[in-house]
């Protein structure tokens, strides 16, 4: 079982930058696809951006492409989410999540929250406008 502990959360004003980490405790990531999400208050949990084993395939919801970027460094077991240009609707709760995953070439990027098993306990950000 992988434990996952997210990092990098904080307060900025809109149109700065922050950098979340999410460090897994297992000996390797490389079986694991690995996504983030986030909950705002009073708002059910969204999905944000996932990558595959291949650290190349990866998928961004809507509202954050072309501002957020996640990439992965499996030698170091972590993933981290790059987040730019950074706006109030982005408050909440993010969550770093994973799942083992080898049928696959690696390219697989789940995108719901029923395709992972394991969950870190979030980092706050707060954008303040």
């Amino acid at each position: 079982q992988v434990q996952l502990v997210e990092s990098g959360g904080g307060l900025v004003q809109a149109g700065g930058s922050l950098r979340l980490s999410c460090a897994a405790s297992e000996r390797t990531i490389n079986n694991y696809a690995v996504g983030w999400f986030r909950q705002a208050p009073g708002k059910e949990r969204e999905f944000v951006a996932a990558i595959g084993r291949n650290g190349i395939s990866s998928y961004y919801t809507d509202s954050v492409k072309g501002r957020f970027t996640i990439s992965r460094d499996n030698t170091r077991k972590l993933v981290t989410l790059q987040m730019n240009s950074l706006e109030s609707g982005d408050t909440a709760v993010y969550y770093c999540a994973a799942n083992l995953e080898f049928y696959s070439d690696g390219s697989y990027v789940p995108k719901t929250e029923g395709n992972f098993v394991y969950w870190g306990r979030g980092t706050q950000v707060t954008v303040s406008s």
